[in-house]
């Protein structure tokens, strides 16, 4: 009869999803000699092999293929259990680990967990910050169970959950060179005059508006773009002492704008409307505490409309 440990589940598990032992091994705070050790007595108890290992490359067999199924499954019920019992007790914890693009990271989910961890006072959570490109490779490589980003990034493997609606906007200085009012519509030959501040390359922002830019047949290289900065707050700061202008999220720059610190623009031709995604891997059911945060966040945008 053939019995399967729960732990060397987990470590086969991590390791497919990781395609790596030693990441493998430092996720799961264990040596990769004990990762080595739970998959050849899992393979041995199974009587099959289930890695194929090649030098650096690794990939499952068909029955590495079928086992790993199963095994999502196994523990996840193990952990929803888990969950549920603690639920019942009123007491729910862990840890939640969220990787977002900039803008989500600073504006939309500080009130969401404000008000989380009102109602599951004992989760505690880590907040990182990625591009929407690096956000995804992080899913895919299964480094996180799920992500909030700025762009969608095609893929068979990827669900995406729309979250709300934002809008980019070419912001300038409050000087008397830009004297149309805000959100007038300006011609796009605007872009081939002004200094020119980048997002950096993987951003939703960048990624978007390059898209527009072809759209409208203006190459980027056409513009006089000055520097490519990942942080807003410091494209934010460069703007205002006149050194460029650039596209920055609307809810970026609202408190600057009531301040009329800042003019704010639309081109004519230019669609920058885009929506904010909750992204995770279909194959792969989230834990029951990200499954959680994630129907918590679609229940406050929908009694409230948006969730900055």
């Amino acid at each position: 009869m053939i019995k399967l440990d729960l732990r060397q589940l987990e470590t086969f598990v991590e390791v497919t999803n990781l395609k790596s032992f030693s990441k493998a091994a430092k996720k799961l705070y264990i040596t990769q000699p004990t990762v080595t050790s739970h998959i050849q007595n899992l393979e041995k108890e199974l009587g099959t092999i289930l890695i194929n290992r090649s030098g650096k490359n690794m990939s499952l067999t068909e029955a590495g293929d079928i086992l790993y199924k199963y095994a999502i499954n196994i523990i996840n019920t193990c952990e929803m259990a888990k969950f549920q019992l603690a639920s019942y007790k009123g007491k729910i914890q862990g840890h939640l680990e969220i990787c977002s693009s900039s803008v989500p990271r600073k504006y939309v989910l500080p009130n969401i967990l404000k008000e989380f961890v009102l109602k599951y006072p004992d989760v505690t959570f880590s907040l990182t910050d990625r591009d929407s490109k690096e956000v995804i490779r992080n899913i895919l490589d299964g480094e996180n169970d799920f992500g909030i980003v700025g762009a969608k990034y095609p893929s068979k493997n990827l669900d995406y959950i729309e979250l709300i609606e934002d809008e980019l906007l070419l912001v300038t200085a409050n000087i008397p060179k830009f004297f149309q009012d805000n959100y007038s519509y300006l011609d796009k030959e605007i872009l081939l005059k002004e200094k020119i501040i980048f997002r950096e390359k993987g951003s939703g922002t960048r990624n978007l508006l390059e898209r527009e830019l072809e759209k409208n047949n203006i190459s980027s290289n056409l513009l006089n773009i000055i520097g490519y900065i990942e942080d807003t707050e410091t494209i934010k700061k460069l703007i205002s002492l006149g050194i460029g202008v650039s596209f920055l999220s609307e809810k970026t720059i609202l408190e600057e704008l009531n301040l009329n610190k800042f003019k704010v623009f639309n081109i004519k031709g230019f669609d920058l409307n885009r929506k904010f995604y909750f992204v995770y891997h279909k194959n792969r059911q989230l834990s029951p505490l990200s499954e959680t945060f994630k129907n918590f966040m679609l229940e406050h945008i929908n009694k409230s409309g948006n969730i900055a």
